[in-house]
């Protein structure tokens, strides 16, 4: 009779504790890379047994205590992006540039006590390894942290060799959703990722324009992969499967066989899911073959590149923005108007989150002093930087150092973008412009 009851009360206490388990990942008011509950794998049927990502992973070796050389005579920050070499390249410069005026500016304020900071530029070509190596000779140029990339392959080398260095790795540009879930305590990334530009766009197609046979053309590099595979998924959820899914390669100029291949389903809308240029000519063939379905879009169609090149074709187009560039944000206009003094161009949206993850980077440094490990801690710490307001708004931390800010609707009316909040975003501080650039 002991022996039973003490079963009785071992299962008793097991019940107690998995739902206090349960009661504790719920208690969360934001899931991880806040995922609505409709959109949320097996949510309508049952809750998880076990949730990841709920903790950020922390560094607890040695380092805090190294001293700076007192030989400096400057303060070197590491670069990396696709500045030669690469379909991207035009991204890359956007991205420098934006890193550069910050630098400047914080040079023209006194740098960090009378030192210079000086950006170390490194060049990434998109190849396996090849961003190893340059992470390694940022550690021989003696850089105290770095940022960089866009390309999905660059930034997933180089973050193993940035664990190895021990160097703080800021990432201001590549959107894979699978970046962060490496749980390395190295990096944090200051862009929103797929993940988020994925469920806009799958609420604005679905639920706001009420389509129900999508097809998927994508760029066969990882970024359409990855990127696609989480609209998939949440299309699925939402009891609309994508009708087929067709690819092509970066720097491709004839889709008449993918093209065809969507034709003969019949769908009632097109999502493109790739580079600018290729989006474009993928449009204007879409329309020369006469079919007039809407067309809606992955990020990267919001530049003037894809604008010039799909013409007239272009204006209906509907995509996802990692940043609003006509809000009412006082420190948004000013960095706008110093980018296009200084550069002769308009900052895109690489170039903004470039400005705001470098000056992170700068306020960390004055906030801890030139030591790798205490610049980590101070970038990873959600206390310090959580809700950091930049020139591209309020950032947004998980779990994961992850950026979970918000995302944006780009509508192309009268041959410009114009902006408005995307069907599952809050409130905001500030208000929008319905004006495009």
């Amino acid at each position: 009779m002991m022996k039973r009851n003490y079963w009785i009360l071992q299962i008793f206490i097991l019940i107690v504790m998995f739902q206090g388990m349960d009661l504790k990942a719920q208690k969360k008011d934001l899931m991880y890379g806040k995922t609505p509950d409709k959109f949320f794998p097996y949510n309508n049927f049952q809750k998880a047994y076990k949730y990841y990502f709920l903790e950020p992973i922390q560094f607890n070796g040695a380092g805090r205590e190294k001293l700076p050389p007192k030989d400096l005579k400057e303060v070197r920050i590491g670069f990396l992006g696709p500045l030669e070499g690469s379909d991207i390249v035009s991204l890359g410069k956007q991205m420098l540039n934006g890193a550069n005026l910050a630098i400047q500016e914080a040079n023209n304020k006194g740098g960090y006590k009378g030192l210079p900071f000086k950006l170390m530029v490194h060049n990434d070509v998109g190849l396996w390894g090849a961003a190893a190596n340059e992470v390694v000779k940022m550690d021989d140029e003696k850089v105290w942290v770095w940022m960089g990339s866009i390309n999905d392959i660059v930034s997933h080398v180089a973050l193993r060799a940035t664990l190895k260095m021990e160097m703080m790795m800021v990432n201001t540009g590549d959107p894979d959703p699978t970046f962060t879930e490496t749980n390395i305590p190295w990096m944090i990334r200051v862009i929103s990722d797929d993940r988020q530009s994925g469920y806009a766009l799958a609420s604005y197609i679905f639920e706001k324009d009420k389509h129900n046979r999508l097809a998927v053309i994508r760029t066969n590099s990882r970024y359409g992969r990855v990127g696609v595979m989480e609209f998939t998924g949440v299309a699925v959820r939402l009891g609309h499967p994508v009708r087929i899914e067709e690819r092509f390669d970066d720097g491709d100029t004839d889709f008449k066989m993918q093209l065809e291949n969507i034709n003969r389903i019949n769908p009632d809308a097109i999502l493109i899911w790739g580079n600018a240029k290729e989006s474009a000519l993928i449009l204007n063939q879409i329309r020369k073959m006469g079919m007039k379905q809407p067309v809606y879009g992955s990020d990267r169609m919001v530049s003037k590149e894809f604008l010039k090149i799909a013409g007239q074709q272009a204006e209906g187009i509907v995509t996802t923005s990692q940043y609003n560039p006509n809000a009412e944000i006082p420190k948004l206009k000013t960095f706008q108007t110093n980018y296009y003094k200084k550069f002769g161009i308009e900052p895109d949206v690489f170039a903004a989150h470039a400005y705001d993850g470098m000056n992170m980077i700068i306020d960390a440094i004055h906030k801890v002093g030139l030591n790798r490990v205490l610049i980590r801690d101070v970038l990873s710490d959600l206390k310090t930087f959580q809700n950091y307001h930049g020139v591209t708004g309020k950032i947004i931390f998980d779990d994961t150092w992850n950026d979970i800010g918000e995302i944006w609707m780009a509508k192309v009316q009268n041959g410009k973008f114009k902006f408005s909040k995307s069907p599952s975003m809050v409130e905001r501080k500030y208000s929008t412009k319905q004006a495009g650039y």
